[in-house]
């Protein structure tokens, strides 16, 4: 039997994440999207809107209602850009950061039970390589 294409194989595995993954976030009033939104400010904080929406694959058109209901959330704000009042940058809030770290933490403890048929060398290295082939 041929092995599967990694295509298929990717697909089956994120639905799989996202069946695991949406009601922990939903538990945190947060959407698959949002998350994504937290997630990419804490790498890059004070991003502006056109250069967030283009980091996380979003349509740039339906990314201001998505920051919308995050500022009502308190966990983002969004700035004028000093250097061009045409945009706008975005940052986590206090809040956002914490209600990130939270939501990780039961993330990674979900990835954890999932993983854990695998040695630790094994996680290691799975992660190494997808991390390489996201980038």
């Amino acid at each position: 039997m041929q092995r599967e294409d990694l295509g298929s194989l990717f697909g089956r595995i994120t639905r799989r994440l996202y069946v695991a993954e949406e009601p922990l976030l939903r538990a945190h009033g947060l959407s698959m999207w949002g998350y994504g939104v937290l997630t990419h400010l804490a790498k890059e904080p004070g991003i502006n809107q056109l250069g967030l929406a283009t980091a996380i694959g979003y349509d740039k058109s339906r990314l201001i209602a998505l920051l919308d209901g995050l500022v009502e959330d308190g966990l983002v704000v969004r700035e004028q850009d000093p250097a061009d009042r045409r945009n706008r940058l975005v940052r986590l809030t206090p809040a956002g950061e914490a209600r990130l770290v939270a939501v990780r933490a039961e993330i990674r403890a979900m990835e954890e039970e999932l993983l854990g048929e695998f040695s630790a060398a094994e996680r290691r290295s799975l992660i190494g390589m997808l991390t390489r082939l996201a980038d």
